[in-house]
């Protein structure tokens, strides 16, 4: 393992030893420079060096580290510290040339489930907004395992960490997104939002809306598998990040306009605007601290019911939209949402185009059907944060 950082208590007290701190800096001697050299350098590590010793780790077969007494938890330990290590990106990409990307993909069909979990959690940091390694992941035929751990893995955490990996390796990567059409990943998508465990439903919820935001023909699909109403009832989940990602996935719909209509999200109008009428009375009855907190969600509910009603919500009569203090609500509240930071650019090749140019493809749901449900197992990852999420996705 890694070790735990610079000697400071030794340097410190070397510095105490070589000044009092009244007279001027003097020069060290040979041999003070160099214990000083060495002190360093026996605390620093070579990054590559230990990367390439996790490597060796991960290619052991799986009962020659049990015969050494290397346990799952220690396994664990190595894929976090090795987390650490590709959270730089050139790190990220070095991972395959130095063999460790393909056994750590092989760790996703790992035995014990908390290893599976956390292979999922590298996996997202190496492909988050990193064009290469996703292409890298790709062509190492990573996709795959990922896709049957989120759809048919028995323990929900295992399957909400596959989605992140998932969420983040599609991102502004066409041939991802396709492989996860041709996987039948909107009907997994579905059973996500049906799983009653809130993050696996925050994360389906944040990944549908991208790919509404991104394609807005896969609304067609959305709507024809009865996403609309699932998350019309996600709408009134007592998590608020729910509630708002279901919102945010409503009002993309609702600006998509399908067939000359908001995307058939209004066609049972009046659960529509039931469930809009609650969730305004539930904003009214918010303390003052609650509604601070719920500014995003009180400019979701106002802009859905603008666009399937043309007309401003009661928010705004009741002067809940904006609050004293607060700066007027942004023209759109959702579209923005998943710019991603840091690496962004390097993961839209595509930024520059005029997509008013470019000819739409019709959307593609093939596959063998929707994959069957998961074992319902309630619980959720310790330490799990979101959007997220390295992502953010991370989300």
């Amino acid at each position: 393992m890694a070790k735990d950082g610079p000697n400071w208590d030794g340097l410190l007290k070397w510095s105490l030893a070589h000044s009092d701190g009244t007279s001027s800096n003097r020069n060290l001697s040979e041999e003070d420079r160099r214990w000083f050299m060495e002190a360093m350098q026996s605390q620093s590590v070579d990054v590559v060096k230990r990367m390439k010793e996790i490597t060796l780790v991960m290619q052991t077969p799986e009962q020659v580290l049990e015969s050494q007494g290397v346990t799952p938890a220690d396994i664990e330990d190595l894929l976090d510290e090795l987390q650490e290590h590709v959270e730089a990106i050139d790190m990220a990409n070095d991972l395959h040339s130095i063999g460790g990307l393909v056994p750590l993909l092989g760790y996703l069909k790992n035995t014990h489930a908390n290893i599976r979990a956390k292979a999922a959690e590298v996996v997202t940091t190496i492909v988050q907004n990193n064009p290469r390694s996703q292409q890298l992941v790709m062509e190492a035929n990573g996709f795959e395992p990922l896709l049957s751990n989120f759809t048919s893995d028995p323990d929900v955490t295992v399957r909400t960490k596959a989605l992140g990996a998932i969420s983040s390796l599609i991102r502004h990567n066409k041939p991802g997104i396709a492989a996860f059409r041709l996987g039948n990943g909107f009907a997994a998508l579905r059973n996500a939002l049906g799983s009653g465990n809130v993050r696996f439903q925050r994360k389906a919820l944040n990944l549908i809306h991208y790919l509404l935001h991104e394609n807005s023909s896969d609304g067609s699909i959305v709507s024809d598998l009865g996403f609309p109403r699932i998350m019309l009832h996600l709408a009134s989940s007592e998590d608020a990040e729910v509630r708002e990602a279901a919102l945010r996935g409503l009002l993309e719909l609702a600006r998509n306009k399908i067939d000359g209509n908001t995307g058939r999200l209004c066609e049972d109008d009046e659960i529509l605007k039931q469930v809009l009428e609650e969730r305004v009375n539930g904003i009214s009855l918010m303390s003052p601290e609650d509604l601070g907190a719920a500014r995003e969600e009180r400019q979701l509910v106002d802009s859905l019911w603008n666009a399937c009603y043309n007309e401003p919500s009661s928010l705004r009569d009741k002067g809940l939209l904006v609050l004293p203090g607060e700066d007027s609500p942004p023209p759109d509240v959702a579209s923005k949402h998943f710019e991603p930071p840091l690496r962004a650019w390097a993961a839209r090749p595509d930024a520059g185009k005029n997509p008013g140019t470019e000819k739409k493809q019709a959307p593609l749901l093939l596959g063998l059907g929707p994959a069957p449900e998961a074992a319902n197992v309630q619980g959720t990852s310790s330490g799990e944060v979101n959007g997220d999420e390295h992502n953010n996705t991370s989300t």
